[in-house]
């Protein structure tokens, strides 16, 4: 099954600078179908600190993701989401190992019933277990 990647990009104003950022907000396994439903999701409901009171938003689907474009009073503010497949990830964890059931041991045969004088078993009743070590 194929692993997406779901990327957030954003690009701040810091003086005459512009500072990009980019972080994964999720994985998703399945269909770019599914990652692209997925995505849209997290972009419909990003929040982002700044603009603190938006006058207008705008979600554009665009080939690989969404532009969120958010207006304020003075400038626009845009923030990327991109869906990309996920190839390598040196942080991955371990995939968990299927659990196998163990076969069933086979049937130990009972030992004879016979017993002494005082009653103790002749023979004693792990004689013959294949299951002990």
């Amino acid at each position: 099954m194929t692993t997406w990647g779901l990327v957030l990009e954003t690009s701040e104003q810091i003086g005459e600078r512009r500072q990009a950022d980019a972080r994964v907000l999720a994985h998703v396994e399945g269909t770019r179908e599914e990652a692209l439903a997925e995505l849209e999701r997290h972009a419909r409901s990003y929040a982002p600190e700044y603009p603190r009171r938006p006058k207008r938003r705008r979600l554009i689907r665009h080939g690989d993701g969404f532009l969120l474009v958010i207006d304020c009073s003075s400038i626009s503010f845009s923030v990327r989401f991109t869906v990309g497949e996920l190839l390598a990830d040196s942080a991955a964890p371990e995939p968990p190992v299927p659990y196998e059931e163990p076969e069933p041991a086979d049937e130990v045969p009972a030992p004879p019933d016979e017993r002494d004088d005082d009653g103790v078993p002749v023979t004693p009743a792990w004689l013959g277990r294949t299951d002990l070590p």
